[in-house]
């Protein structure tokens, strides 16, 4: 009987360097590359149209690709452990390969496939690609914990093996005396479906901003090097640097099924936010009178993907900047719009961004006017998002309700009628939630006895460290253009872990885990915001 092979793809929708697929492929007689789309997931998860088409997409352009290597991929619709005891038998397999899933329902799903492969006779090869080290091994380094800092997780990293060079892309020379069975209805029986097919409307659907695929992704990262390159800068930015941030939150979220809860989840600070499902709705759907938040939200709802910068500014926001609602709201909403939305990322991200792990910063609050105006003088940004606020001039276009009546009418857009006023007081928001935090994080310091916050600092500048504004009022220390002078509240630090300063400047932060570069800065940077320099009050 000759070698029947089986490669399942999950994540890893890519030809190169995929060394489960290499493997499998290795004294195969036959190659059968399949993905398993669940009915029931396809009509019950919390994921966007521009999302599915993103995965659609993908799943084409592999497609695309076998073909050339005269293989096909294999669609099939069903849940997995219903699914491979059949294909076991009608296919008479022989060997299976996954590339290793770390998260906790990934490994739960394995495990169950890996004993029917087992009781079936089916040989099983797991080979690790999603990241870039063994997570398990970083675990049972560091005493079988998961490290929650990351000054802590770059110790344990530096202590393992060098990572290893990519295996060679599958071409028609490595596939050569592997041959894959079809026939004449495999379009039929196995081929992409389509988003109507998956009962969706696209009745008016504009075309995708990003398209999904491995041939796209390589063509983007080729033309990023090269602008990186050209830029030339000093020091280099750390591609290695930005990958880590990833590897992070996938080694504390391995071993925890409720990563992406409050309750019941051992590393998330337990803060009762309030719940206000119409603040909620207002957020998601860019309609709290904020315009540099609004635009945001409405760029990821049409697109699926916005800076992530912009996610720290509406992420802030939500949760510790201004509504106090939830973090696990916000994670719902970008699951469901963002393309490249993670299990483990987008979770770890909302509890870090809304100071209930990892990293506790809550006296940087981002401001939804002076950022945005530092960040886009001009307010280009929100004129192509928010076309109903592009009559108004520079110096009203990120605060419309400040503008005279005269210039509102001339602008065709009367504030509380064409576009909402703010939903909320952000000066009076901010500083409340500041200090809600600061007495939680002291409560937890005195009953835990944990250094969970190395200190509570006192605000020099008696504004709480926040960035104060108030509806009806300019921006403290801020001219209409978005300049800000020293002291003016745009940015203060907070004491703690060096490694966890949090450094924004234009186009760039230190300390995005998941959404940044996750270069650490040097000490010149740390000293500097968005805005000039202004003075640390810790150098720990």
């Amino acid at each position: 009987m000759g070698v029947n092979a089986v490669h399942w793809f999950r994540k890893g929708l890519r030809l190169h360097d995929n060394p489960a697929l290499k493997e499998c492929i290795q004294g195969a007689d036959t190659i059968r590359c399949v993905y398993i789309l669940d009915p029931w997931f396809a009509g019950s998860s919390n994921v966007g149209i521009n999302r599915w088409r993103f995965l659609l997409q993908c799943l084409e352009d592999l497609d695309a690709n076998l073909r050339k290597l005269n293989s096909r991929l294999f669609v099939i619709r069903g849940q997995p452990a219903d699914v491979f005891p059949r294909l076991f038998k009608e296919w008479n397999i022989t060997k299976l390969s996954i590339e290793y899933d770390s998260e906790p329902f990934g490994k739960e799903r394995d495990a169950a496939i890996k004993k029917l492969a087992t009781e079936a006779g089916v040989e099983v090869i797991v080979r690790i690609s999603h990241t870039l080290y063994d997570l398990d091994k970083i675990i049972e380094l560091n005493g079988g914990q998961p490290p929650l800092t990351y000054k802590r997780f770059q110790t344990l990293i530096s202590k393992m093996e060098p990572l290893e060079i990519p295996v060679e892309t599958i071409t028609s020379e490595v596939i050569e005396k592997c041959t894959t069975p079809l026939s004449d209805d495999h379009d039929e029986k196995y081929g992409v479906p389509s988003l109507e097919e998956l009962g969706f409307d696209t009745d008016g659907l504009p075309s995708a901003v990003w398209p999904g695929g491995e041939t796209e992704a390589l063509t983007r990262l080729e033309r990023h090097l090269e602008r990186k390159v050209k830029k030339n800068s000093s020091p280099p930015l750390s591609l290695y640097g930005q990958l880590l941030w990833r590897e992070f939150f996938y080694t504390a979220a391995t071993n925890n099924p409720r990563f992406d809860k409050m309750e019941g989840n051992p590393i998330c600070v337990q803060i009762p936010w309030d719940k206000n499902p119409e603040a909620l709705a207002k957020w998601a759907e860019g309609r709290t009178g904020f315009p540099w938040i609004d635009a945001i939200m409405t760029q990821l709802r049409q697109e699926g993907w916005i800076h992530h910068l912009a996610r720290h500014a509406v992420a802030c926001f939500l949760t510790r900047g201004d509504l106090w609602i939830s973090w696990e709201e916000g994670m719902k909403v970008f699951e469901e719009l963002l393309l490249d939305a993670d299990w483990s990322i987008n979770a770890g991200s909302w509890m870090w961004l809304s100071c209930s792990s990892f990293f506790q910063q809550f006296f940087h609050c981002y401001c939804p006017v002076g950022f945005g105006r530092r960040t886009d003088p001009n307010g280009d940004y929100i004129r192509r998002y928010l076309p109903v606020l592009r009559g108004f001039p520079a110096k009203y276009i990120y605060d419309p309700w400040n503008a005279p009546e005269g210039i509102q009418k001339v602008a065709k857009c009367l504030i509380g009628v064409n576009y909402p006023k703010p939903m909320v007081n952000h000066a009076e928001a901010s500083r409340l939630n500041i200090e809600r935090m600061k007495q939680i994080y002291q409560q937890l310091s005195r009953y835990r006895g944990l250094g969970l916050l190395a200190s509570v600092p006192s605000n020099p500048n008696g504004n709480g460290g926040l960035m104060g504004y108030s509806p009806g009022e300019n921006i403290p220390g801020c001219s209409s253009s978005g300049s800000c002078s020293q002291g003016s509240g745009i940015l203060h630090y907070a004491h703690g872990d060096s490694q966890q300063t949090h450094l924004l400047k234009q186009g760039r932060s230190s300390m995005g885990p998941g959404l940044s570069s996750g270069k650490r800065p040097s000490q010149d940077e740390d000293t500097q915001s968005i805005g000039p320099k202004v003075q640390r009050q810790s150098t720990n």
